[in-house]
């Protein structure tokens, strides 16, 4: 496998730029910073300066940053007092609009979430992840031997897509044929709907989409509560004690919550596997030259994508973090992208290395209660990837930038223009 590159063009200096703005001034929520990919610099001032930081000022209202490593663990594992609750806010720096609200089992603290959660916690067991494993190694092959030689394609849709999406219809058992509708119910759940290129422009267009999808989902899940139980997400949710009566909103939030988990920390994680592999051509070495070490190239690669940017939560009671004094009801915010840069608990978290003492040693899946409960199957997509790949000694040839997303949630791609050789 031969990776050449096109340098994605970007701030010549963000680092100048990032000390230029005055500390009380610093606001990270703004999506441009991502998708120009300029946010480094920024954080990595927060974390020496101001770890625990007060935003007075942003499009989403006055919030506290949150961007060392153990801090946003500490806040992660209270959610006594930092919760996650749709009435208090939900996950987001931004406010789903009160009268569109989709309460969802992440957008809740226990034991209303811990009920929740357990409806659907068996789709990852071990015994299910090695039976689906042959599934999803007969596809990714099937994808990688039909791409296009000798021409130029879009690695986002042929290959980061298409996996994911098919992932998703086989979780759900929806219907093949119109498998697409998954991916582009994600991209309307989380868009930023400032973004020109987002598929949706006003949280009212956003609203009617996901009511459409989950209208949709609402005949399979009808069918699925009339017929004996099966191994799927419907089923598991039309059956279970704790979701088999939710209200529609409530069931609209869920099912967006299992498309969006389900799909796009995968789908930009294997967009930005090859990325970091393209800038980091001595680490391509090592895994060429040993492929074991695609289980840690996959860890790597995740907290180096940090797909999810961050998580937000909301002041039950007043606390102290870091030193700042917390007043209940503020805004606080987890920037994972921080804590998977922070020196201070990851050994050169600047450099891309995946043969690392200790690879899974990163906040990408959050943590406690909240921790994504569907990391194994997203770990799996991707060993698999790369194991394909690399048994195919595919030369890959990135012709041209990624496009990034507009957003300060997922940290994603577009598109990324690719070329294998003949």
């Amino acid at each position: 496998m031969t990776l050449s590159v096109t340098t994605p063009t970007r701030d010549a200096h963000p680092a100048a730029a990032a000390s230029a703005v005055p500390l009380d001034r610093i606001d990270v929520s703004d999506p441009q910073i991502y998708q120009d990919d300029s946010w480094d610099p920024l954080f990595a001032r927060l974390r020496d300066e101001d770890p625990v930081h007060w935003c007075a000022e942003s499009a989403y209202g006055p919030y506290w940053s949150v961007t060392r490593y153990k801090d946003i663990m500490q806040v992660e594992v209270n959610h006594a007092v930092f919760s996650s609750a749709a009435e208090l806010g939900g996950i987001q720096v931004e406010d789903q609009p009160k009268e569109m609200d989709r309460p969802s089992f992440i957008r809740m603290d226990p034991p209303g979430h811990t009920k929740q959660r357990k409806v659907v916690a068996p789709m990852v067991a071990p015994r299910y992840l090695v039976e689906m494993e042959k599934t999803i190694r007969e596809r990714t092959r099937r994808v990688l031997d039909d791409l296009p030689r000798g021409e130029t394609f879009d690695w986002v849709d042929r290959v980061s897509i298409e996996l994911t999406t098919m992932m998703l219809a086989t979780l759900f058992d929806f219907p093949w044929e119109d498998r697409r509708k998954l991916t582009f119910w994600s991209d309307v759940a989380t868009a930023n709907v400032r973004s020109p290129a987002a598929p949706v422009h006003s949280e009212a267009e956003r609203f009617a989409e996901l009511t459409k999808m989950a209208e949709y989902m609402g005949r399979l899940f009808k069918e699925r509560a009339a017929a004996e139980p099966k191994f799927d997400l419907l089923s598991m949710l039309a059956h279970g004690e704790a979701t088999r009566e939710m209200p529609f909103r409530e069931f609209m939030g869920t099912l967006g919550l299992l498309i969006v988990g389900g799909n796009d920390t995968t789908r930009n994680s294997m967009t930005g596997g090859l990325i970091a592999l393209k800038e980091n051509p001595a680490e391509y070495a090592k895994l060429k030259a040993n492929p074991d070490l695609v289980g840690s190239l996959v860890q790597e690669t995740i907290r180096w994508q940090t797909p999810v940017i961050h998580m937000r939560r909301t002041a039950k009671s007043d606390a102290e973090l870091g030193g700042k004094t917390i007043r209940a009801g503020d805004k606080v915010v987890m920037w994972y992208v921080s804590g998977n840069r922070d020196e201070r608990a990851i050994e050169n978290p600047e450099a891309f290395v995946i043969d690392r003492a200790k690879p899974r040693l990163h906040v990408s899946f959050g943590a406690g209660v909240h921790r994504c409960v569907g990391d194994r199957i997203a770990e799996l997509q991707l060993r698999i990837l790369w194991e394909e790949i690399l048994a195919r000694d595919l030369d890959i040839e990135i012709v041209g930038p990624p496009e990034r997303l507009y957003s300060n949630f997922l940290r994603g791609y577009r598109a990324l223009p690719v070329r294998l050789a003949a």
